[in-house]
């Protein structure tokens, strides 16, 4: 028989680690999710221009064909990033925390079209780049 007894450490970093690694796998299905709306966002402004309400005029305006295609692009980007964040992939880490980013910035100038939508993607990005950037795959 062996003299040596399992180590256990009371830092309650697991604790806090395994929740970040249950918030990463909720932060790839909320960017899947950010990302289907954001598609079905970019093709109603770019189907309907009559579509979206038109706030006054301010400093960072675009085209409404160019808000959708912009919207469009990120939301198919944002799927893939997804996608690749649920199988665990390294490179989809990094690209996570960059395309919320971009997606915090999108949102922050779409603000004048729909602003509730625009404070809560940017809630759930910014919950997205802390859960993503927090997550140690060693530790879990």
């Amino acid at each position: 028989m062996s003299d040596r007894t399992p180590t256990t450490h009371s830092s309650g970093g697991g604790a806090k680690q395994g929740f970040a690694a249950g918030t990463s796998i909720a932060a790839a299905i909320i960017l899947m999710t950010v990302g289907i709306l954001e598609i079905f966002q970019g093709i109603s402004a770019l189907a309907d221009d009559n579509f979206f309400v038109v706030g006054p005029e301010y400093v960072y305006q675009f085209d409404l064909t160019t808000w959708g295609w912009i919207h469009l692009v990120l939301g198919i980007v944002v799927v893939l990033i997804g996608l690749g964040l649920l199988t665990g992939a390294t490179w989809a880490r990094v690209c996570a925390i960059v395309i919320a980013a971009l997606a915090i910035i999108a949102n922050f100038l779409w603000i004048p079209w729909y602003p509730l939508w625009s404070i809560l993607i940017i809630a759930l990005s910014v919950v997205v780049i802390w859960a993503v950037s927090t997550w140690d795959t060693d530790r879990v």
